[in-house]
């Protein structure tokens, strides 16, 4: 009798075990991450996904989020797509299946692709999206965040006007193929030239999928060209410096804004071979007051540098959490969506990267920040605020920001390029 007794008991026991286990996790915030987590865009890739992880991890540890007295924790589902559009859409279709509320994504051709099916209606989610091409948000889509810095016009001009402060005209391009590769490399040819300068040669290559870029680089090379523009995911875009090195190029280098110099300085051991190298400003050279205790936490759980990636991705989700909050509800995306004004700014005392507001049409107000490699040593960063539209807006942005960087060397930017906002 009391093997049976002992034995109900374990089986009720492990009933109720399981019943508050499959309660809890319902209660769960399901999160999809879908970028290159293999192949050459996998450092990329990973880099986006360790700042949302990390910012999920310290949610959960913090005991989540409490909407209409409930507490929920998220949970981040991952899953390489390798830059693939048709691999992305069909990692959106089964974060959805497990009612994903949002899914991040680094790669505009993938955003794109998932672009298709995220407000159909009874399965809508939100699309975070890493990236700076200005036709993300010209999407029209109701339910995407653009989580990334400025649209890269505002780079574009950024780095034109240093470059001609260089002497330089003659630039060959040899950026990296697809769509956002496309753009880019399109959008600067035309305002270089705007500008007088001279497009020597465009030898577009797939910084996605090759490691040997000797074919375009001795193409480029041959028109003499006074620096070079190049570009793509930061792991491949240190190869093609290293090879250009190599094979005795001696100019200089404009990096499209997803290449970033810290990373690649990190991974050539040093800028020696960057020097009159022209890029988005490293990640930790823009500092606000977390940005040690940040870096410090980073380090500390993934043993790698803090890149844009991490602090982007990392300040979207707690842009996302905070939203949802005041949303008042989990699996209303709309509504969410809707609260994101009513949670911003969030500034540098709260996260490592600043966060203003969000326009209408999706866009994340993150400044710009752009830092020449000159001398042997990385020059000040300087910021640019792209969104104010008068002085007095521009005024109170720098009342606001927390940034440590010399007021002297924060702007206000001013468009002379179109698809800026």
């Amino acid at each position: 009798m009391r093997s049976y007794l002992k034995g109900v008991i374990v089986v009720l026991t492990s009933f109720l075990v399981l019943s508050w286990t499959a309660m809890g996790t319902a209660q769960d915030i399901v999160i999809g991450f879908s970028g290159p987590l293999s192949g050459p865009g996998a450092e990329y890739g990973q880099d986006c996904v360790n700042g949302l992880e990390l910012a999920i991890k310290e949610l959960n540890a913090a005991g989540g989020i409490t909407v209409k007295g409930k507490k929920h924790l998220f949970k981040l589902e991952k899953l390489d797509d390798r830059s693939d559009p048709t691999q992305a859409l069909n990692n959106a279709r089964r974060f959805r299946a497990n009612n994903a509320i949002a899914v991040f994504n680094g790669v505009f051709s993938t955003i794109a692709s998932i672009a298709k099916i995220n407000e159909e209606k009874g399965n809508e989610f939100l699309i975070m999206a890493y990236t700076s091409t200005p036709k993300v948000v010209q999407l029209g889509n109701k339910l995407l965040i653009g989580t990334t810095a400025p649209a890269f016009p505002v780079y574009i001009q950024c780095f034109t006007d240093l470059a001609l402060a260089q002497g330089w005209r003659k630039i060959a391009m040899v950026a990296t193929l697809g769509a956002y590769g496309e753009e880019w490399r399109h959008a600067f040819r035309d305002y270089w030239k705007k500008v007088g300068g001279t497009i020597t040669i465009d030898k577009p290559a797939n910084y996605y999928t090759e490691t040997d870029f000797s074919a375009p680089l001795t193409a480029a090379l041959a028109t003499k060209p006074d620096a070079m523009l190049i570009g793509g995911p930061s792991a491949t875009t240190a190869l093609v410096i290293e090879q250009a090195r190599g094979m005795g190029f001696k100019g200089g280098f404009i990096l499209i804004d997803q290449a970033k110099m810290d990373y690649i300085a990190d991974i050539l051991k040093g800028v020696k071979l960057m020097e009159n190298t022209i890029g988005v400003a490293g990640a930790m050279t823009v500092t606000v007051p977390i940005s040690s205790d940040f870096e410090r936490r980073y380090k500390g759980s993934y043993k790698r540098p803090v890149t844009s990636e991490v602090l982007r991705n990392y300040g979207a989700m707690i842009a996302l959490s905070r939203a949802i909050q005041a949303s008042g509800k989990i699996n209303d995306v709309r509504a969410i969506r809707a609260a994101f004004p009513k949670v911003l700014p969030i500034l540098g005392d709260k996260l490592p990267t600043e966060i203003f507001g969000i326009n209408n049409n999706g866009r994340l107000l993150i400044n710009g920040s752009v830092q020449m490699i000159k001398n042997g040593k990385a020059q000040e960063p300087e910021q640019y605020f792209w969104w104010p539209k008068n002085e007095k807006e521009w005024n109170a942005v720098k009342k606001v920001s927390k940034s440590k960087v010399q007021k002297k060397n924060m702007h206000w930017f001013k468009a002379k390029i179109d698809n800026v906002i």
